[in-house]
């Protein structure tokens, strides 16, 4: 049974709910089930575990996304309406007592790696209470008829008796525990796919592949003790292709290192002990940095983001007014417009849910540095540190540069 909540006046409580285990949603499978029940994410339906594993093997790009989700989840979550009752909502947000802060960095972390985010809504039949829960992306696909989100915990093993279903938000649905859950699905746009969105990143997936690479190489290189790569010319006869090649694998267990350090060969040479190890000098280590930072410098132009806010440009000096100018506009083009993405459906979840005002909701952004700009007022300043602040108070109406030469602690 589908249905949708109704607004409840603004003075109901607020409480939080654990997330039901996935044996209590319905099944996804009615008459047929299968493969037919979901739409493919990628061609094989392992896009998620493909990006995961990119992410997992690349340290830049890694590092991006773990500072994309920090800058994005920001300090907390402010809000100047919806009074106690929201405010004790985004302290404590679901029943495994997960603040909204520490949700909204789940979102924002598979919104960066995949394109995609998954945010589980439970409330009951009468609406006294709402609980938000971050749902694994990679665990969610869409169904066929576009209307709900199905949930399986391996995709690989695949069994439809296993799966379970939940509808899109703003429809829900009655559980066996008598919840209602629904799910928001963000993704990012692209041109030509509908039912999935795609990191914006998607354009240095080789580059990152690039970067995996050449550490793997230079891994490669230390293991062998940076020993030469060359031909052993292996002297001695043999009766047939199959010993030979039980020849070439005892030598190669006994001597090679890394895969492609040295190629085995035997050879006839009628008695004559002729075997020596031809080694292959070959001087491009200049090259292979030159690769690696090139790849490095094109995975931060995928993401759209910073080489100072993920520490890559510190060789030089540590420069906190490039850090500053870079965090400026990474805030106005990147960090404030997904902040609003994502929490532009929890507004409306808040006010459909529970009737409270969550229009004042924002994310509180603290810079990576501590300096202020001087142009700022200092009610400002401590709004955007997270402190209280009184508009009604004259002494925070001074712009910093007029308190310069004065201890700003005095007016905490």
């Amino acid at each position: 049974m589908k249905t949708e909540p109704k607004t409840k006046p603004r003075t109901i409580k607020v409480r939080a709910a654990k997330s039901a285990p996935m044996g209590d949603w319905p099944s996804v499978v009615k008459s047929g089930g299968g493969n037919n029940n979901f739409w493919r994410w990628g061609d094989d339906n392992m896009m998620p575990e493909a990006l995961a594993l990119m992410s997992r093997r690349s340290t830049i790009h890694r590092r991006i996304i773990n500072d994309k989700a920090d800058y994005i989840s920001g300090k907390g979550v402010n809000s100047e309406t919806g009074g106690q009752p929201l405010k004790n909502f985004m302290e404590r947000a679901n029943g495994d007592g997960e603040s909204l802060r520490q949700v909204i960095h789940k979102l924002a972390f598979d919104k960066s790696l995949f394109g995609n985010a998954f945010m589980e809504v439970i409330t009951d039949q009468a609406h006294s209470f709402l609980s938000l829960h971050h749902q694994d992306a990679s665990h969610c696909r869409v169904a066929r008829d576009e209307s709900s989100i199905v949930m399986h915990h391996d995709w690989r093993r695949f069994k439809p008796a296993e799966a379970r279903r939940l509808p899109l938000y703003p429809a829900f649905e009655v559980c066996k525990d008598g919840l209602m859950r629904s799910v928001v699905h963000y993704k990012d746009y692209e041109p030509m796919f509908r039912h999935y969105g795609v990191p914006s990143y998607i354009a240095g997936m080789n580059v990152s592949a690039i970067a995996y690479k050449t550490d793997r190489w230079n891994i490669s290189r230390l293991d062998n003790s940076f020993q030469l790569s060359g031909v052993m010319l292996l002297e001695g006869l043999v009766d047939d292709d199959e010993q030979a090649e039980e020849i070439l694998a005892a030598a190669e267990k006994k001597f090679a290192g890394q895969p492609g350090q040295v190629m085995f060969m035997i050879t006839d040479s009628l008695g004559r002990d002729t075997s020596r190890f031809v080694p292959i000098a070959a001087d491009n280590d200049g090259d292979w940095k030159r690769l690696h930072d090139q790849a490095t410098g094109d995975i931060v132009v995928a993401h759209s983001w910073f080489r100072s806010l993920s520490g890559l440009d510190y060789s030089g000096g540590f420069s906190s007014e490039r850090i500053m100018h870079e965090y400026e506009i990474a805030l106005n083009t990147v960090i404030v417009p997904e902040q609003n993405d994502l929490l532009e459906p929890i507004k409306r979840v808040v006010a459909s849910v529970t009737g409270l005002d969550a229009s004042g909701m924002e994310v509180i952004n603290r810079p990576p540095t501590r300096k202020k700009a001087l142009y700022m007022k200092v009610w400002e300043a401590r709004r955007d540190a997270g402190l209280d602040f009184d508009l009604d108070d004259p002494t925070q109406q001074l712009y910093i540069a007029q308190i310069t030469k004065y201890n700003l602690e005095s007016i905490d």
